[in-house]
C-alpha cells in the first residue's frame, strides 16, 4: 500500500509530519531543561540567602519568643550597642526557662538599676570574643584533651566539654549549661542557645 506523506509548513519552510513533531519533542526537552536549570539556580540563591545573615545578634534574640528576658536584661544592662556592634561575638543565650531556674526573685532583682554592674558582669560571661561555630567548639574541646576553657569577655572562664553528642558548658561555681540549638549565626557573629544561665565567681 502506497503511503502519501503529509506536508506541513512551519516556520516558511515544508516538512513532513515526523519531522515537524520531532522538532517540537526536541524543544520542549531544551525547554524543559532550561526550566530545570533555572529552578536549580533559584533554589541555590535561596539557599544562600537563607545561610547568609542579616540581623545582629541583638536582632536575632529579639525575634526569638524563648530569649524575651535575656533581650531586656541586655537593654537593662546597657549591652545593645556593644552586642549590634562589629564584634564579633559568640554568645550563649540562656532561654526563658533558663531564667526561670534562677531562685525566685532574682531575675526582678538584677534588672534593677542598682545591681547594673552585677547583670552586666552576669551576661558578659556568656560571651566569647571570636566567632565560634558548634563544629569549631567541638573541634577545640578535642584538641584540648576532651575540655575546652573559654575566656569571657567578663574576664571569667567556662570549661566546654562533649557529652551525649552535646555540648556542655561548666561555669566558675561548677553549674552546667547545655547547647539545646547550636550555630544562630548574625551578622556580628553567632549564637548557641543554652538551657540554664551560668554564673561567674
Amino acid at each position: 500500500m502506497n503511503q502519501t506523506a503529509v506536508l506541513v509548513r512551519f516556520r516558511g519552510v515544508v516538512h513532513s509530519t515526523p519531522e515537524v513533531v520531532h522538532f517540537m519533542i526536541r524543544t520542549r526537552k531544551t525547554v524543559l531543561a532550561a526550566l530545570a536549570a533555572l529552578t536549580l539556580t533559584l533554589s541555590a540563591a535561596t539557599v544562600v540567602a537563607q545561610m547568609t545573615p542579616t540581623k545582629n545578634i541583638v536582632e536575632v534574640a529579639a525575634g526569638s519568643p524563648d530569649h524575651t528576658t535575656l533581650v531586656a536584661a541586655v537593654k537593662a544592662a546597657g549591652l545593645v550597642d556593644t552586642l549590634s556592634g562589629p564584634g564579633p561575638f559568640t554568645v550563649f543565650a540562656p532561654t526563658n526557662a533558663a531564667f526561670d531556674k534562677l531562685p525566685a526573685g532574682t531575675v526582678d532583682t538584677l534588672l534593677k538599676p542598682e545591681n547594673k554592674d552585677q547583670l552586666t558582669k552576669i551576661l558578659t560571661y556568656h560571651v566569647v570574643a571570636g566567632k565560634v561555630s558548634a563544629a569549631q567548639l567541638i573541634k577545640l574541646i578535642k584538641k584540648s584533651g576532651g575540655k575546652a576553657e573559654l575566656k569571657t569577655v567578663s574576664g571569667g572562664k567556662l570549661t566546654a566539654s562533649v557529652q551525649m553528642g552535646k555540648v556542655i558548658l561548666t561555669d566558675e561555681k561548677g553549674g552546667t549549661a547545655t547547647v539545646t540549638a547550636p550555630n544562630l549565626f548574625a551578622t556580628n557573629g553567632v549564637i548557641h542557645v543554652i538551657d540554664a544561665v551560668v554564673l561567674p565567681n
